[in-house]
């Protein structure tokens, strides 16, 4: 087998490589149900929201962090040491594709816009080595500012992010993959040659068929991956 390190592997998290809910809300329902988020934390994310919804929707959900300001960012490390990122709701076809890219001398990462914290701390059940470039948090003495530092990882900026990848690590484009599932990840797969639909939203799917990308259907149950399965890997996957 002939392995290429000028090939990269750009993965979506949330719904491509795990299953609802977002990593970001386990971690909130995680917050909640121990007291960490205060109700005036609370009440600035919803009075953020407010005011923004209408002019910039996105800079009003995603962008919108307030509900984290003054907490500390040992949360996540203590999150993982309770055991809540230990059993993962991972789709087994996912792992197996990165175990595939891997195999094959790959350059694998994770395009993400779930909070950074979080996804270096559920990649240590992903097989093999990969970069996380994910959505960052302000942090200011050992405290989340409720900003975020360098925007939100969606849309745009995930192209932006893998074009940069690929001129720091001289990837080939043209040769590499990406997996993404909601529509946000459309300019991610528009970057690539390799472009896959993974459980894609209505709108992600009538664009993958309207131009022919493969559409996979992974599951999370042990099930899916055994052989005969609906969901396995088809011979047009595994190639």
């Amino acid at each position: 087998m002939k392995l290429s390190a000028k090939i990269g592997a750009f993965f979506d998290l949330d719904g491509t490589l795990i299953s609802p809910p977002s990593l970001e809300g386990r971690f909130l329902a995680h917050l909640l149900s121990r007291d960490e988020v205060s109700s005036a934390n609370l009440m600035r994310w919803l009075g953020h929201c407010a005011k923004t919804i209408l002019r910039d929707r996105h800079a009003a959900t995603e962008g919108n962090k307030l509900y984290l300001a003054g907490l500390r960012e040992s949360l996540v490390p203590e999150w993982t040491a309770a055991g809540a990122p230990n059993s993962p709701p991972l789709f087994l076809h996912g792992m197996a594709r990165l175990a595939w890219h891997h195999a094959r001398g790959h350059r694998t990462f994770l395009v993400s816009g779930t909070l950074a914290p979080l996804a270096r701390a559920i990649a240590q059940h992903f097989p093999g080595p990969l970069e996380i470039i994910a959505s960052e948090l302000e942090v200011f003495d050992g405290h989340w500012t409720g900003r975020l530092a360098g925007g939100h990882m969606s849309g745009k900026a995930k192209a932006c992010a893998i074009r940069a990848l690929a001129a720091r690590y001289g990837l080939q484009l043209g040769q590499s993959y990406a997996y993404g599932n909601h529509i946000a990840d459309l300019p991610m797969l528009e970057a690539v040659g390799n472009p896959v639909a993974v459980n894609p939203s209505s709108s992600l799917a009538r664009r993958a068929r309207t131009r022919g990308w493969p559409v996979y259907k992974w599951q999370e149950s042990q099930a899916a991956a055994q052989p005969g399965a609906t969901n396995a890997l088809t011979p047009r996957e595994a190639q």
